[in-house]
C-alpha cells in the first residue's frame, strides 16, 4: 500500500517543479536521498532560479521558501533504503532528467 501511495504522490510531483524541503519524513510527499554519484540516481536534478523554468520538467526543480508555494514536498533521508527516490544534483540544465535504468522511468506520467 505504501508503494502505491508513493507512486501516486511521485506521479503528481513529476508534473510540477516547485519543491519545498521539510525537516520530517512524515511531512513529505516523497522521501529522497541525495546520492554521491550520478549513476546511482533515479533522477538527475538541476535547481533553477525561477519557478517558471521548472514547469513540466521532471529534472528541473525550483526550491520554494514556503510549503504552500510548493507543488510537492520532499524530505532528505540519510540512507538510500529509506528513500522512494534517489536524486543527484547536476551542474548543467541539459544533464537533468531520468536515468535510463530507473524503475520510476515511464511510470510517473
Amino acid at each position: 500500500m505504501r508503494s502505491l501511495l508513493a507512486l501516486l504522490t511521485a506521479a503528481a510531483a513529476a508534473l510540477a517543479g516547485s519543491v519545498f524541503v521539510t525537516d520530517y519524513e512524515y511531512q513529505a510527499d516523497i522521501p529522497v536521498c541525495e546520492v554521491e554519484y550520478e549513476y546511482q540516481a533515479d533522477l538527475c536534478v538541476y535547481p533553477v532560479e525561477y519557478e517558471y523554468q521548472a514547469d513540466d520538467e521532471d529534472g528541473l526543480w525550483y526550491f520554494c521558501d514556503y510549503e504552500y508555494q510548493a507543488d510537492f514536498t520532499v524530505c532528505y533521508v540519510d540512507y538510500e533504503y529509506q528513500a522512494d527516490l534517489k536524486i543527484y544534483f547536476v551542474d548543467y540544465e541539459y544533464q537533468a532528467g531520468w536515468e535510463e535504468s530507473s524503475e520510476w522511468r515511464g511510470r510517473l506520467h
